[in-house]
Order: C-alpha cells, then sequence, then structure tokens
C-alpha cells in the first residue's frame, strides 16, 4: 500500500533493501535495441538536487524479469507546505513509477498528505494529469521544468478539497457516492455477485471523520477501500475485503476516486 505518512529521508541502502530495481544498471534483455536505459537511481539524485527526498519505495513482485519490473518512489520536499486558512496543512508528494522492462515510460504523479485528517491521496484529473517523461532524450533540466509546473498547481488542487468540505451531501448523494465509489475497486462482473451494505460503508469509523461533508464521506469511505475490512456478500457467503497491498492498484482507486468526488462538488 502506498504510505504519504512517512517523512524520514532515506538513503540509497535502504531504497535499495525495500526496492532493488531502482537500482538496476542495464535494461532487460527483451527491449529494442533502441531503448535508451536510464536507471531510476539517476532521476532520484536529480530529485535530491531539486530538493525532492525519498520517503518511501516499493517494487511489484515478479516471477519473471525481476530487476526490471515495475516500481514507484515517494519524494516530499520540506520546503514545499501549504498552509490553509483554517490550520489545515498540505504537504505535497511526488509519486514516481518507472520500470527497466521497456514498458513503461517515468511517470510523475502527485500526491497529497493533509495533517488535519492524517489521510494521503494521489491526485490525478483533468486539470491535473500526470507526467510522463521517455527514457530516451531525458535531461535534468526537463525534469527540473515538470516538477515546478506540478507545483505551481498544488494549491489549486487543495482549493479543490476545500471546496469539497463546504459540500453537504444528502442521505440519496452519499449512498450514491459510496456506490459509485465501490466500483473504483472492483470491476463491473464483481459488482454483479457482489452486495456490499452502502450504510456500512458510510459508517465513520472514528469521531473525527463524522460529517455529512463531501471531504468527509471521501475519507471514510477512501479508507475503507483502501484498508479493506468492509463486509460484503458473494454467492451467500458474507466476507471481509482485503487491503489493498498492490501500489499500483492503490494508485489507481485513489486517482478514481478523488476525480468521482469532484463530480461531487456543488
Amino acid at each position: 500500500m502506498i504510505d504519504l505518512q512517512k517523512t524520514k529521508a532515506l538513503s540509497n541502502e535502504q531504497i535499495k533493501y525495500i526496492a532493488p530495481s531502482v537500482f538496476t544498471e542495464v535494461s532487460s534483455p527483451d527491449v529494442s535495441k533502441h531503448y535508451t536505459h536510464i536507471p531510476t537511481s539517476t532521476v532520484i539524485d536529480d530529485m535530491r538536487l531539486l530538493g525532492w527526498d525519498v520517503v518511501d519505495a516499493k517494487e511489484v513482485r515478479a516471477r519473471k524479469g525481476i530487476g526490471f519490473q515495475k516500481h514507484l518512489v515517494v519524494f516530499r520536499n520540506p520546503e514545499v507546505v501549504i498552509n490553509g486558512s483554517d490550520g489545515d496543512t498540505v504537504y505535497p508528494q511526488i509519486l514516481l513509477t518507472n520500470s527497466h522492462d521497456g514498458k513503461n515510460a517515468f511517470t510523475f504523479t502527485a500526491g497529497l498528505f493533509r495533517m488535519v485528517c492524517e489521510n494521503g491521496l494521489v491526485i490525478s484529473t483533468e486539470q491535473f494529469e500526470d507526467v510522463k517523461m521517455r527514457h530516451m532524450g531525458y535531461t535534468f533540466e526537463d525534469l527540473q521544468v515538470n516538477i515546478k509546473d506540478m507545483v505551481e498547481r498544488l494549491p489549486l488542487t487543495v482549493e479543490s478539497m476545500n471546496v469539497m468540505k463546504q459540500t453537504q451531501l444528502g442521505e440519496e448523494q452519499a449512498l450514491d457516492f459510496a456506490k459509485k465509489a465501490l466500483e473504483t475497486r472492483f470491476d463491473k462482473k464483481q459488482m454483479e455477485r457482489i452486495q456490499v451494505d452502502l450504510n456500512d460503508l458510510l459508517t465513520p469509523t472514528r469521531k473525527e471523520d463524522q460529517g455529512s461533508d463531501l471531504w468527509s464521506v471521501f475519507n471514510v469511505i477512501q479508507e475503507k477501500l483502501i484498508d479493506g475490512g468492509f463486509d460484503y456478500r458473494s454467492k451467500s457467503k458474507s466476507r471481509k475485503a482485503r487491503k489493498i497491498k498492490n501500489f499500483s492498484q492503490d494508485k489507481k482507486v485513489n486517482e478514481k476516486l478523488f476525480s468521482l468526488a469532484l463530480e461531487f462538488v456543488s
């Protein structure tokens, strides 16, 4: 699972221990002869020059192509902080995904961690799309421009979240949001086979999360969809949803859920 709460910078040795594919110095033997290999560690070095330290890293478990598989690196810059007028403090992160098998470009996604709700989320909307950089032609100068652009757009996203806090949902709207939110984790066929108590999904596990505003509802559902633990029925059997451990699925659910929440902004 993606952890956006981490703040301590990791050394190269620590990163290599949890995600060794980050430091692979050669590309997969299966890639085209035209493929340009740029190890993720090179981008890490460049990001550090821009003030962004690595605070977390993960890699996909692989049976084949070990060392070349997809991996994730989370960056945080201690000098990039957004202080809200209501006392809410937001710490932006940048999530980098890559692989060394020729199947992925460097992909940068914005993430945010909010102190008020101790909640992290991944942002991807039509207005805030992922930034992709091809391995071929990669330069530090292009990276610098792309990261600067992402940081400059972050306050607008925080503003959107503040609007969510001001948007009240009626009972029917909240149930509609919960049903559509389930579709970010379960595909169409799964949705046809399972039954979930939407009211249970909407019930906060902590007093701090109580509220009928869109932001509170979003946080309650996001935590349950990612952490699992909620009940669902399948073929007359009651089961508990498992925690999402695959970082790619975690990222995808986060992105879809945030985009869905924006559709409910009044």
